[in-house]
């Protein structure tokens, strides 16, 4: 019995290598290199999508440090940061001439993309990510496909602080001409994120998705050290800070509405192969919030400090910092009164809805 099984699974390769021995020696050679190349690249694409480089939980820290002993901020500032407006600020006072500084925010956005395609490889991408499993998308399978959609997670909270950037946060009172630098950077960060050299769909050679997003990293840097340079605005009212939170909760809220459907139809345990997708899309948005939010604590200091948030902001940055312990081997998506089976995606659902929580406080003491 033993000796048959054993002969069934031989069988197939017993045929493959008489196959390549029959063929001609320049086609075994061509065969052999492909074959090599391919070997290779598997290898390659392995190790990007298992090695995540740069990887930390408490990297939120330094856009707190940074105000301190990284010289960037020399004085608190005012409504805008500037040195050369006389524009009202928060508490209807003109504001006093201040030195500019960069932003946080902005340097928290671009060190995200830098994490993402800079120190490590942008997976969506590859050419093997996109083949797949013998033509069965990676997303589809368990395999490879989590650092993927994590990094998917972070470019989306990426993009959409972009957008605020463009719209409210680099412009006065949104009354004046968005900034080029941010609309570029904004562009590009709405790039399709799964382009490789050549697409079928439009048809075409194409600029890899990395390539426009480094374009992005450097527009983001532009606009800061014009900022630092007393040649960009940077428009940090009390009521911006409200609209910025406002879309973040949204963002996370949509987030939190996936990962409650799938936990609730999906309950299968371990051999839920879809719910590591929906696990690590929430986490690098996470991830990336934490940074960003962490950023804005900085760049918003004179309106946290007047509306006296310090206290729920402190307890905001300890929930995202908290939700990012929660790294398990392999993603369970099990009943939530299971005993056996975990559910990681209704305990990551519970961070999500306790910063939500967090953020609609903040909003609502602003907006009195």
């Amino acid at each position: 019995m033993l000796q048959s099984i054993l002969n069934t699974i031989a069988k197939p390769f017993v045929w493959l290598g008489g196959f390549f021995a029959r063929l001609g020696a320049i086609l075994r050679v061509v065969i052999g290199v492909i074959l090599a190349v391919l070997l290779v690249l598997y290898g390659i694409f392995f190790w990007n999508t298992q090695v995540w480089n740069a990887f930390s939980p408490d990297y939120a820290d330094a856009y707190n440090l940074a105000t301190k002993e990284a010289g960037h901020v020399s004085e608190p500032s005012g409504g805008i940061v500037s040195d050369n407006t006389t524009e009202t600020d928060t508490q209807g006072e003109s504001a006093e001439k201040k030195s500019c500084r960069r932003s946080m925010i902005v340097e928290a956005s671009a060190n995200l993309v830098d994490f993402n395609v800079n120190q490590n490889a942008w997976i969506s991408s590859m050419i093997l990510y996109k083949l797949g499993l013998f033509g069965v998308p990676w997303d589809a399978t368990p395999f490879f496909d989590n650092k993927a959609v994590f990094q998917r997670g972070i470019h989306q909270a990426v993009q959409r602080t972009a957008v605020e950037l463009v719209d409210s946060l680099g412009r006065v009172r949104g009354t004046s001409e968005a900034d080029k630098d941010l609309q570029t950077a904004r562009s590009d960060l709405q790039y399709n994120e799964f382009y490789w050299y050549w697409s079928f769909s439009p048809f075409g050679p194409k600029t890899t998705s990395p390539a426009i997003y480094r374009t992005a990293i450097k527009n983001l840097e532009k606009y800061n050290n014009r900022l630092e340079s007393c040649d960009a605005l940077f428009d940090a009212r009390a009521d911006n800070l409200l609209a910025f939170l406002d879309r973040i909760a949204k963002d996370i809220g949509g987030t939190s509405a996936l990962l409650k459907e799938r936990s609730e139809n999906y309950s299968s345990g371990w051999f839920d192969t879809r719910a590591d997708d929906r696990f690590w899309f929430a986490y690098g948005q996470l991830y990336a919030y934490y940074g960003i939010l962490t950023a804005a604590r900085t760049d918003f200091e004179d309106v946290i400090k007047q509306r006296r948030l310090e206290a729920i902001w402190d307890e905001l940055e300890g929930q995202l910092r908290a939700s990012l312990n929660i790294t398990p081997f392999i993603i369970s998506n099990g009943a939530e009164a299971g005993w056996f089976m975990p559910s990681h995606l209704a305990t990551l659902g519970f961070y999500i809805l306790r910063v939500r929580s967090n953020l609609v406080e903040i909003r609502t003491i602003l907006d009195r």
